[in-house]
């Protein structure tokens, strides 16, 4: 299987120009908004452990399904991270036993 330069170009492009609009995205967002945005944005990273599964699944080359596998560990771990700030956010408006209302 041959590397098409080209294709390996304009897929690294494609990587830093969503690196660059992420950052700008993201950093004009109010401060009381981002942890609700990056948490719920974290648990929607669950679309991309399906794409990673379904790469898996077809890959031919030893080194295609281990950065399969690494891309689900990788989402995973920010699906799960996503839910765990959220639960945190959550737990700060229960009301405590020794309140009263």
């Amino acid at each position: 299987m041959e590397l098409d330069p080209f294709a390996l170009v304009s897929a690294v492009f494609i990587v830093v120009l969503a690196a660059f609009v992420g950052y700008e995205v993201v950093s004009k967002v109010p401060t009381m908004l981002h942890t609700p945005l990056m948490s719920g944005a974290n648990a929607v990273h669950g679309v991309i452990i399906v794409g990673a599964m379904l790469v898996a699944a077809t890959a031919d080359t030893s080194i295609g399904i281990v950065l399969a596998f690494l891309a689900v560990i990788l989402g995973t771990i920010n699906v799960v991270g996503g839910f765990v700030v959220t639960d945190r956010m959550l737990e700060m408006f229960k009301k405590r036993p020794d309140e009263t209302s």
